[in-house]
């Protein structure tokens, strides 16, 4: 075994210890009251998954984020099937220096990182069991005595992201246009899929003590996943979803055409297809791509649903939370494509979503930001601004989102975007909520990216983490998560949070 790692054995004699020594109420009490005291006052928190409190142990990773990090509050990642959250480093990145250097590719499988009670799934298909690579561990349970020991707050996180071969996932898939299930992708409109998302979050918030939860769904509707208008996404504008029959039930109660929407979704992946193939309509990209929505109002609106599926789940999941406890938080991450698209902009209204959060994690990873940035102006400089030469097209989109001083588009990949961009994100999320729920900007350590693009520093950390918080963030969450981060980096985070601090 490597010196940062423990045995199965190990892990479960030191979870006992902990449970016990969390047994004893005035000592636990007074260890918790001192912490806080010491703690900084803005939510300072950072992303984990389970692997590595099974690869370093509790105690180990908890020193760490309170020691280099100045970390208040862990989110844990409780649900999903993703290794992007769940798992060690992904191949071909380099392994930072803490936990197994190994890959888990093989081994992954993801699930439910805490312990399903049956009671609260018996409205829906999806039967998620216990992710199999926990054995009988309870991840929530483990982590949780440790973490109030120190005076840390828990959230537990929530990723939409699921196996196709999970129990149920096949029932609820969404139909794309060719009326193909959509493998692993859910029905946000399916009432199995809500029930499970309800049943899961009371489920976390009646059984543990935990302080709330944090969602991600970085799923986009239709009309951006037709075009390619994201930074993670190829243009697949044939597959676009979903036409199941709970999405044309939400359809006809607001008065919109299925027909007129397929429809409008053929001609547009017409369109698509032919731009890829360089075929220019002779009025040109734009004024072709703009007919088809002024022919087709019924693709904004058919785009629409989905967003407002998503963002109803969101307002369920906290309605179930409160249900079980009013002090329990729930937040919604805000994904990157928000940093570089107009039109999905237009979709997020900060004021809407604060009504439905306690607080919105806000994407603004600078460093990987500049390969995702590049990649969308490439895939929309594809299709419909074709005719826009890439240089001009991202200056122009900097205008309409308001950047400066960002590199080319040559450089923007090793430049990445610098942390002005991390502070004017901070400050327009905080305008946009209008006080109704806090802001917590996501500050990129360590995320993977191409070998020739940009890489996070101490000194890239620090002077993000520093934008952040001087532009008025009511804290922060390091992100993606701490197996893939150097020990150097969060550091230089954590410097920087003491200093606003002091």
């Amino acid at each position: 075994m490597k010196p940062n790692s423990i045995t199965r054995r190990e892990f479960i004699q030191s979870t006992a210890a902990i449970t016990a020594a969390a047994a004893t109420p005035a000592l636990l009490s007074s260890q918790v009251r001192a912490a806080e005291k010491s703690a900084p006052q803005k939510m300072i928190g950072i992303q984990v998954g389970s692997v590595s409190f099974t690869d370093e142990g509790v105690d180990t990773v908890l020193d760490i984020f309170q020691e280099k990090g100045a970390i208040n509050t862990v989110f844990l990642t409780t649900f999903t099937h993703s290794r992007g959250l769940g798992g060690r480093q992904i191949p071909g990145q380099p392994f930072p220096d803490h936990g197994k250097q190994e890959s888990d590719e093989t081994t992954y499988h993801g699930g439910i990182f805490s312990t399903p009670h049956a009671e609260f799934y018996k409205n829906t298909v999806l039967k998620i069991p216990h992710a199999p690579e926990l054995g009988d561990v309870d991840i929530v349970a483990t982590v949780l005595p440790s973490a109030r020991k120190r005076g840390m707050k828990l959230f537990c996180t929530l990723e939409d992201v699921f196996r196709a071969d999970a129990p149920g996932v096949s029932q609820v898939a969404e139909v794309d246009l060719q009326g193909r299930r959509a493998g692993a992708f859910l029905c946000l409109y399916n009432p199995d899929v809500r029930a499970f998302w309800t049943g899961l979050a009371t489920d976390l918030c009646k059984s543990y003590d935990i302080d709330g939860l944090l969602l991600l769904n970085e799923r986009n509707g239709p009309l951006l996943e037709a075009l390619g208008a994201s930074h993670t996404q190829s243009i697949v504008s044939d597959r676009v979803t979903c036409f199941c029959e709970f999405h044309q039930q939400a359809a006809r109660e607001r008065g919109i055409s299925f027909d007129r929407a397929r429809e409008g979704y053929r001609q547009l992946n017409g369109f698509v297809q032919a731009a890829l193939a360089g075929q220019r309509p002779s009025d040109g990209y734009f004024v072709e791509f703009w007919r088809l929505l002024v022919e087709y109002p019924e693709i904004i609106a058919w785009d629409r649903l989905f967003d407002e599926a998503k963002h109803q789940v969101l307002a369920e999941i906290n309605a179930a939370a409160k249900s079980m406890r009013k002090d329990l938080q729930v937040g919604f991450h805000i994904e990157h494509v928000n940093s570089f698209n107009p039109i999905f902009r237009a979709t997020r209204r900060y004021a809407e979503l604060a009504q439905k959060a306690d607080f919105l994690k806000v994407v603004a990873y600078n460093n990987c930001a500049g390969e995702r940035y590049a990649n969308f102006i490439r895939n929309v400089g594809s299709t419909v601004f074709r005719d826009v030469p890439p240089d001009e097209l991202l200056a122009f989109n900097n205008h309409l989102l308001n950047y400066e001083h960002e590199a080319g588009l040559a450089g923007l990949a090793t430049a990445g975007l610098s942390p002005d961009y991390v502070a004017r994100e901070t400050k327009r999320a905080i305008a946009g909520v209008q006080g109704k729920c806090k802001i917590l900007p996501g500050i990129d350590i360590g995320i993977p990216t191409a070998a020739t693009s940009r890489k996070a520093s101490p000194d890239d950390t620090y002077a993000a983490t520093k934008a952040a918080l001087a532009a008025g963030a009511d804290g922060l969450i390091f992100s993606r998560k701490y197996s893939e981060m150097r020990l150097a980096n969060l550091a230089a985070g954590g410097k920087a949070v003491r200093e606003l601090a002091g």
